[in-house]
């Protein structure tokens, strides 16, 4: 059972109040639909007509609406039970945008199914790839999620998010009010402020783009003259299929693979206080849930949906993480589809209000990606592997026209700073794992210099294999305090011999030694240990027994063994 974090007002196991409830989704929506700028930017890229925009706008917001609930709902394997809604993915813009270019619609639509059953595949074996994601993989993939969106985000902050190459200082006046309005009732704000930090941002952002033209009369008059009540127009052209186009998806499918992992874990991360490690079993069925939102995507004639980054930011600055809120999320979406009216709203919402509601998301992205990076232990290898993928990373998004002249089939995996992070980080973490074993020997003389040699070798492969500090730090205590109980009894005959096995789930430690055991059993401890006149000479059995999570000995034909376990 998680242990909920104090800083959160409604953990993922609450469920706010009906108005509260409502509300907290609206801030939500409004994130999720402004990623709908996507298949607006493809459709307009290709010529495509007003109605076909519309049309897959729709059945983008149905697909979403899908996609959340598969996601939130955490049964029979299907997945994460968190409050992380679909929307429009980032990773599929250029696959889609060739897929429309080479066949149309119904290229895309077929595509971007079949994307989504390879993830849904993918996810069934995901348990048993582990090795492929250690810590310090999954921070970089949540890092460069939030700073992969910073140039969109940016870009909007200062009203150039449109085609407008001009930022106005009205433009910037909004945005300043908006930003500034949600991180002070973010740090100042207490209770129902700080819950709707964004939504209150919003409003003033609203208000002020309305006073100083940001949000122009033709705006206006597009949320007047939408219907209130109307069914969505049909327009699917159906499926198909390219083998050319292969590999740009399949390359889609890691990077939103990876993307959901991040999220995820995020998600998990933020709802446990006592949280140590991704729990794998979970994200299997998150992703699984992922490929199903892309398969109805593609099935019902939308974009493909995937995780959205920004709303898991979101859930983080506002400290309600509730599930229930992903339900409420999903019902507007469902909403939307049918109340043009409603749906014109978010449509018409001013750049800089949408840039930055982006970047207040982003800044819980990135640091707790950071955190996640910096809860393990790092050596020359790993800190590598985090310093190649920034560094390709970040020039993937820093310099102009990266991606252009590669050959369609990789241009996707250079096509954005998260494509590249995350493959880089994936190759860089199989190609510095050579060399690195799971277990380890040590020996050490009773009596001599051996908390030097303890210290240097738990530093040493601690870092190499990324595990938690203060467990290296526990397993460094313990084995130091076995020699010194060792010493002072006089047990060993000779060398001690250590053996250290290392897995995500625990750290093993086996010591051996030819002499007589010792007395580690609890119930033979005295009571008065550190009484006046009492057997100081025993501290060191107490003080293993507080490191170590359990603690064996044994003696068999002469040697003798101490078996200490640590979780991880």
């Amino acid at each position: 059972m998680p242990t909920k974090p104090p800083d959160l007002i409604y953990g993922v196991d609450e469920t706010p109040p009906t108005v509260p409830l409502i509300l907290l989704g609206l801030q939500h929506i409004f994130i999720v639909t402004s990623a709908l700028v996507f298949p607006v930017v493809i459709l307009r890229a290709v010529g495509g007509s007003a109605e076909d925009t519309t049309f897959i706008v729709t059945m983008s917001m149905l697909a979403g609406c899908i996609g959340t609930v598969l996601q939130v709902m955490n049964r029979r394997g299907i997945g994460s039970g968190y409050l992380c809604p679909a929307a429009c993915g980032p990773s599929y813009f250029a696959a889609s945008l060739l897929a429309v270019q080479t066949g149309g619609l119904s290229l895309l639509f077929g595509m971007t199914a079949a994307a989504g059953a390879v993830e849904a595949f993918f996810s069934r074996f995901l348990h048993r790839l582990r090795f492929l994601f250690p810590t310090e993989v999954t921070g970089v993939v949540v890092t460069m999620m939030g700073i992969a969106i910073i140039p969109i985000a940016i870009q909007n902050f200062i009203g150039t998010g449109s085609g407008d190459p001009v930022s106005e200082p009205a433009e910037l006046l909004v945005a300043a009010a908006t930003l500034g309005t949600m991180i002070a009732a973010s740090v100042w704000g207490r209770g129902g402020l700080r819950l709707y930090s964004v939504l209150v941002g919003m409003v003033v952002g609203y208000i002020a783009a309305a006073l100083t033209g940001v949000l122009g009369a033709d705006a206006i008059a597009q949320f007047i003259e939408a219907p209130l009540f109307a069914f969505p127009t049909i327009r699917h052209p159906g499926w198909s299929l390219d083998a050319a186009l292969l590999i740009p998806f399949i390359i889609v499918v890691l990077s939103t693979t990876f993307k959901a992992i991040g999220d995820l874990t995020t998600c998990q991360k933020v709802n446990d206080t006592d949280w140590k490690r991704p729990d794998m079993t979970n994200i299997s069925g998150g992703i699984l849930a992922d490929g199903l939102s892309a398969v109805v995507a593609g099935l019902f004639g939308g974009m493909g949906q995937v995780t959205s980054s920004s709303n898991v930011g979101l859930s983080i600055g506002t400290g309600a993480t509730s599930r229930a809120i992903a339900y409420v999320v999903a019902a507007i979406l469902l909403v939307l589809v049918f109340v043009p009216k409603l749906a014109a709203a978010f449509v018409i919402m001013p750049a800089p209000v949408m840039g930055s509601v982006v970047i207040y998301a982003i800044t819980f992205i990135i640091v707790t990606g950071l955190r996640i990076i910096t809860s393990r232990m790092l050596d020359a290898r790993r800190t590598f592997v985090i310093g190649l993928s920034f560094t390709f990373g970040l020039a993937a998004g820093m310099i102009p026209g990266f991606s252009e002249g590669m050959h369609p089939l990789v241009q996707p995996v250079f096509a954005s700073a998260l494509s590249v992070a995350t493959v880089t980080v994936l190759v860089a973490n199989l190609v510095f794992r050579i060399g690195i074993a799971e277990r380890q020997s040590l020996s050490l003389e009773p009596g001599t210099s051996f908390p030097d040699a303890i210290f240097t070798f738990f530093e040493r492969f601690g870092g190499a294999w990324g595990a938690r500090p203060e467990i290296i730090h526990k397993a460094e205590s313990a084995v130091n305090e076995l020699m010194e109980l060792v010493t002072i009894t006089g047990a060993a005959d000779g060398q001690v011999q250590v053996d250290v096995k290392f897995t995500e789930e625990a750290l093993d430690i086996d010591a051996r030694y030819e002499g007589r055991p010792l007395d580690l059993e609890p119930g033979r401890l005295p009571v008065d240990l550190l009484a006046d006149g009492g057997d100081v000479s025993r501290l060191p059995a107490l003080l293993i027994r507080q490191y170590a999570d359990g603690v064996r000995t044994d003696e068999r034909g002469g040697e003798c063994r101490v078996r200490l376990h640590f979780e991880h």
